[in-house]
């Protein structure tokens, strides 16, 4: 297995230099937005469609569409309420940021209890938007979690007055995703639209390090044992169509075993919400790829 080495000085400054700022609109467990330095060396040289079956936070697809320019891209994620959001800032952007400036305005405890209580199935699809947004950027930790029924149920965090969003980002990723197809659906789903040369990251709810302790919870079902492993059989059937695939995951015995096929490799990654404060600072994660990347180096010198 590659271990993660130092870059020299003149290197980081380059990085620097040709550093892309990607957009945000969205705090979520996991985002990879500090890893793209490292992830640059692993990304194919060139991407003419590109797929997400998690797409999350979106920093990896905002980071790929800024500098690679894809033909065609597809960006998908079970989470219904996150798809909307990315629908809507695609579609009616205005709109939302009117609504957000209004929820920034009133944000207190009461207007997040209320708004936390809504049923997002009885909303239309800006407000349901701006509610997952404000809930998201007002709750707890920024942590996005529901119960067995599908509801949120995260306390409200102690904010005095939180920024809820940014009208220049909400524009960007209006931008960004004009030409991109959203959708929700299952990661397995992929294999019936991929093709031979089309390139799809994937960044799932991660494996436990511990058992129990787990951020598995950003949708009603869990993704455990079984989903991963159904998750390593779609990596592999990818790779047989002629696919360049690259996966993110926790560096545990489990998913090192699941891919050791593919040689996985290590990234330092700190983590950045965790309800645990002490659970919180640099963490070995692995990279997993069906082609021969560049060894990966930290951009921190």
């Amino acid at each position: 297995m590659c271990q993660c080495h130092v870059k020299s000085g003149q290197e980081v400054r380059k990085i620097m230099e040709n550093k892309i700022e990607v957009p945000s609109f969205v705090k979520w467990a996991g985002g990879k937005k500090q890893l793209l330095s490292q992830f640059e060396r692993v990304f194919p040289k060139r991407i003419n469609t590109y797929i997400e079956p998690f797409v999350g936070g979106g920093a990896v697809a905002f980071y790929i569409i800024k500098k690679y320019k894809p033909k065609k891209v597809i960006l998908s994620d079970i989470n219904e309420e996150l798809i909307n959001a990315y629908n809507v800032i695609k579609d009616n952007p205005e709109e939302l940021i009117e609504l957000l400036k209004k929820y920034r305005a009133e944000h207190d405890q009461e207007t997040y209890y209320r708004i936390r209580a809504e049923n997002p199935e009885l909303l239309s699809e800006v407000s349901r938007a701006g509610r997952f947004i404000y809930l998201n950027k007002t709750c707890f930790n920024g942590l996005y979690r529901v119960n067995s029924k599908g509801g949120f149920n995260v306390p409200i965090g102690s904010y005095k007055n939180p920024s809820i969003f940014s009208e220049k980002d909400i524009m960007e990723i209006a931008h960004l995703l004009r030409n991109v197809e959203i959708k929700v659906m299952s990661f397995e789903k992929v294999l019936d639209i991929a093709k031979k040369g089309d390139f799809i990251y994937f960044d799932p709810p991660y494996y436990p390090l511990k058992k129990g302790k787990s951020f598995t919870t950003y949708t009603k079902g869990n993704f455990l044992e079984k989903e991963q492993i159904l998750l390593a059989r779609v990596f592999a059937g990818l790779d047989k169509k002629g696919c360049t695939v690259m996966l993110s995951n926790s560096d545990t015995d489990f998913i090192n075993d699941l891919y050791k096929d593919y040689k996985p490799q290590i990234v330092m990654a700190s983590r950045m919400i965790n309800c645990n404060g002490e659970g919180r600072g640099k963490i070995r994660e692995l990279v997993i790829t069906n082609y021969p990347p560049s060894t990966i180096k930290e951009a921190n010198p």
